[in-house]
């Protein structure tokens, strides 16, 4: 008997695969999105003997994989009957929901080739029939957004351990470099006083206790902290709600060496308390702190 949990997906063209699969990857299955089925067994056995243990993988099979559609039962009491923990999840949705979003996405319907989009998931619907029989679990996503399709997929899933929280990352950034593309929310502190213009600041860093002090001496400062602080509170919660994996906050001044830096360090050791109750990591960067 292997420990290998393998989670098959599969279902109707436009029904959610690719957003089923996103959620496994973020409870940590590694996954493959339409693996050729005379790759399945070399595919699981690198699995099993990786370095980097890898305990549990996500496959999606649609009606590309028509060999492994043809041969669906044989194939999965095959590897259960090798001790593979194989799950199947099969996705639908009504034809007038799969219409719209086909409309909406203006993508071609993999069996709409000289035929309307309705004939094809007609079609889809009879060729994969016999698979969703096989299903352990079918979900219909016409009336499901794709936080909430996460959400389902996360209750059907997750049976180790409790969602992984959202981490939360501070990057300090100076405007004369650019706003960092991977920012979710970016603050602007060039209106702080600026340490660049104090004579004996101007060499030193935000790091340093001497441009600390004189940065946090403001009441302005003061005022933006306290705010920032109920401001984060409010919507870590609802980030998290939303399925959210990763929250990258940039907060940025001219050259990204004295006022963001010394943000960044307070907000840091303010927010590292809140977050730890909940179970979050905090990442500090200083992105431009070595420039200039």
């Amino acid at each position: 008997m292997t420990d290998l949990r393998v989670v098959l997906i599969s279902g109707l063209s436009g029904s959610g695969k690719t957003t089923a699969i996103k959620a496994l990857e973020d409870m940590g299955f590694y996954c493959v999105d339409n693996l050729p089925i005379v790759l399945f067994p070399k595919f699981i056995e690198l699995c099993q003997q990786s370095v980097r243990r890898i305990p549990k993988i996500g496959l999606v099979v649609d009606i590309r994989g028509e060999e492994f559609i043809a041969n669906a039962r044989q194939i999965i009491e095959e590897m259960r009957h090798e001790g593979f923990m194989v799950e199947i999840l099969f996705l639908e949705a009504n034809d007038e929901i799969l219409v719209r979003r086909y409309g909406e996405t203006r993508r071609q319907h993999p069996l709409a080739a000289g035929v309307s989009i309705q004939r094809g998931i007609e079609m889809e619907r009879e060729r994969l029939m016999g698979l969703r029989d096989l299903a352990d679990k079918v979900v219909d996503t016409s009336g499901l957004n794709v936080h909430e399709l996460k959400d389902v997929i996360n209750r059907s899933f997750l049976r180790e351990s409790p969602p992984s929280k959202m981490a939360v990352t501070l990057m300090s950034f100076g405007y004369s470099f650019g706003i960092p593309y991977e920012a979710d929310i970016v603050l602007d502190v060039r209106f702080l006083p600026n340490p660049f213009f104090v004579n004996h600041l101007k060499k030193h860093t935000g790091d340093q206790k001497d441009v600390r002090e004189y940065v946090l001496k403001w009441p302005e400062t003061h005022g933006f902290v306290k705010k920032f602080q109920e401001f984060v509170k409010f919507l870590i919660p609802l980030y998290e709600k939303e399925g959210k994996a990763y929250l990258t906050i940039a907060i940025g001044c001219t050259g990204g060496r004295h006022r963001s830096v010394v943000i960044v360090n307070e907000l840091g050791a303010i927010l590292s308390g809140i977050l730890k109750d909940r179970g979050a990591p905090l990442t500090i960067q200083h992105r431009d702190l070595g420039k200039g």
